[in-house]
């Protein structure tokens, strides 16, 4: 699956590279708080400043120059590109009369798409879209699903009965004489 702004996990697949980050963790868990302790720390603001002087102290202390100095980073991708991919994103069914159904109200699609479902990405900054390959639709909501055309109820429907022919094979008694039907012998 394509990770939207190319950041990839990289698990620590050597026992070198877990050592380093349980180190990282060992002294952040054991170490930091021994010194906040000798240093008398006891508030959370008190915790802040003794962490602004102890962080570039450790940096500096255990910090390995890289192998080379190329800046490897990617260019920054755009504001839509971040809020498209820092999103909550979720997929809706699209009934037949164009309407969709998230977190209780109901919202009619404006647009005419063959689709069974479409994306809702609900952003950060608490609006959403409602997204078909990468197409944003228009909506609204709406209080109830839309009826049917009036006309159509109107029109009476044609329904009758269908009853076989008398020619019909499931018309035909099967002689008693012949021993059990062809169908219930199986194969």
């Amino acid at each position: 699956m394509p990770v939207p702004l190319g950041v990839e996990l990289i698990a620590a697949h050597s026992p070198q590279a877990k050592g380093r980050v349980d180190r990282l963790f060992q002294t952040f868990q054991d170490r930091v708080r021994k010194e906040m302790r000798l240093a008398k720390v006891a508030t959370i603001e008190a915790a802040n400043q003794f962490l602004a002087t102890y962080l570039p102290r450790y940096n500096q202390q255990f910090t390995v120059l890289p192998s080379q100095a190329v800046d490897l980073h990617r260019p920054t991708p755009t504001d839509r590109t971040l809020d498209a991919s820092l999103c909550i994103k979720t997929r809706r069914c699209l009934r037949k009369d164009f309407t969709i159904t998230y977190q209780g109200p109901l919202y009619q699609i404006h647009d005419t798409i063959r689709a069974t479902h479409v994306q809702v990405e609900h952003r950060l900054d608490g609006t959403m879209r409602f997204m078909h390959h990468g197409r944003a639709l228009t909506f609204h909501v709406i209080a109830a699903r839309p009826g049917l055309v009036a006309e159509a109820e109107s029109l009476p429907r044609a329904h009758r009965p269908v009853t076989p022919k008398r020619t019909h094979p499931w018309r035909k008694r099967w002689p008693q004489e012949h021993g059990a039907h062809p169908a219930a012998a199986g194969p």
